[in-house]
């Protein structure tokens, strides 16, 4: 039986999967992709018998035929360091350009230009990484991908890692790619800050990694986010649930979670670019961070998410209009909730100590959420205190416990007239007319409020 039952739901998760990726089909999202290329004069250098720009010009020429077929793709191609000579004393940290802008089917015009690119300048990387800003037109569906390919450092004293966090938290692209060609151990700490970073020793790892990294941004990836319950089943549902960019921060994917039609946690696609860290929006949250997503596969990320119930009532008419309580952690005194009476809200198992916002306060400790379970917390109806004074004043309600008296409330001072909702329990009103000036003339009066009974406070 434990056989079949696997097997049933494998079946059942192929089918989600599939329904999955038909669904979202029916509205593709263009991708764009930018290449930004070094043409510095350090391209010249030799990697085995040829010189890595003639490598790298080859390669990128390749690779645009093999996108021709893909649909929903747009290419671009910025250089930087082809226009001012640094042996002819003409070095610009300015000297970048978008030599082909995006358009549809614009792959010969970046092959015959890739033709014309001589190395001739220096490596202002972060300059240029900032004015992609400008090289993607405004698009409401579009995926915004920039490949770096580099063979060397900053030198313009730029910072293309802050450069290329603030194009990230700005929502202009996701991560870059930067692809290092024979870069130092050095370089290559440098640029892991900027994105995605691949080393590559030569033209056949060049034309490898090429082919990865187009792969990450082009082939279908899904994910799956599997929310356990106590017994570690992924049955916890309906929450809201956010991705973010492990490494900018900023707001990938919002999504509430459901589970589909055959019973299991719905798929949905995602970008594998990114690691990203995951925020669970329970009562308190979970968080999952650095995640890594496999590109053209479907993810499955188990969080543990196990939830119960609370609920607080009283025993019969409910005087409060809109009585609240306050819910933490048990022994922590930051406020995560506000629930309202008489609602259920769910929570993270484990537990919490309340604090109801009665007059007085109820404090309950160590209240425990199991799973699946609804804890019910019972408080007695309150009773009300009808208060008449002689004339304005000043009041004040104490509460009495084990002869101590603890202030809850004070009256208005511009009324003689007040009706208080008071939990049950033995009260002190204590007052001075605004008119005396000795403290001698203060008034005191004791009176006990019983559960859904009321009670007039005459001196």
């Amino acid at each position: 039986m434990r056989y079949l039952k696997k097997h049933i739901y494998l079946i059942v998760l192929a089918f989600s999967i599939l329904f999955a990726k038909t669904s979202f089909s029916q509205t593709p999202q263009k991708t764009r992709i930018l290449f930004v290329l070094d043409a510095s004069q350090s391209m010249y250098g030799l990697w085995g018998q040829e010189q890595k720009m003639v490598v790298a010009t080859r390669l990128l020429s390749q690779l645009m035929d093999s996108l021709k077929t893909v649909e929903n793709l747009e290419v671009a191609l910025r250089v930087y360091g082809h226009q001012f000579s640094v042996a002819a004393g003409n070095r610009s940290c300015e000297d970048t350009k978008l030599e082909v802008p995006f358009a549809t089917n614009n792959f010969s015009k970046i092959k015959k230009k890739l033709t014309e690119i001589r190395p001739t300048g220096t490596t202002p990387i972060a300059y240029s990484l900032e004015q992609t800003k400008n090289d993607f037109p405004p698009c409401t569906n579009c995926k915004n991908i920039i490949i770096l390919i580099t063979d060397g450092i900053e030198e313009c004293q730029g910072d293309p890692c802050a450069v290329a966090l603030a194009l990230q938290k700005n929502g202009v692209i996701l991560r870059p790619f930067v692809i290092g060609m024979g870069l130092d151990l050095e370089t290559i700490d440098a640029f892991k800050c900027v994105g995605n970073f691949f080393e590559t020793k030569d033209a056949e790892s060049f034309q490898n990694v090429l082919q990865i990294v187009i792969s990450q941004v082009m082939n279908n990836t899904t994910v799956q986010v599997n929310l356990m319950d106590a017994f570690g089943k992924p049955t916890e549902t309906d929450v809201n649930m956010t991705f973010y960019d492990s490494f900018s921060k900023s707001i990938q994917y919002n999504f509430i979670h459901t589970i589909n039609n055959y019973g299991v946690p719905d798929t949905v696609p995602i970008n594998p670019a990114l690691r990203y860290d995951l925020v669970v929006h329970t009562l308190p949250e979970v968080t999952k961070k650095d995640i890594e997503i496999t590109a053209g596969k479907h993810n499955i990320i188990g969080i543990d998410a196990p939830q119960g119930m609370l609920k607080m009532e009283m025993s019969g008419l409910n005087e409060y209009q809109d009585l609240k309580c306050l819910v933490r952690k048990h022994g922590d005194l930051n406020t995560f909730h506000v629930q309202n009476f008489e609602e259920t809200t769910k929570y993270i198992v484990g537990d919490y100590d309340l604090e109801i916002l009665t007059l007085p306060r109820i404090h309950v400790k160590k209240v425990n959420i199991a799973q699946s379970h609804t804890t019910k917390v019972f408080i007695q109806d309150p009773g009300l205190a009808t208060i008449f004074l002689p004339a304005k004043g000043v009041a004040s309600l104490f509460v009495e416990e084990n002869n101590t008296l603890k202030w809850i409330y004070n009256l208005s001072p511009n009324s003689t007239r007040e009706t208080v909702i008071l939990q049950p329990g033995n009260y002190r009103l204590v007052y001075r007319s605004v008119n005396s000036k000795n403290v001698i003339e203060t008034k005191e009066k004791t009176f006990k409020i019983n559960s859904g009974a009321s009670a007039q406070i005459k001196f």
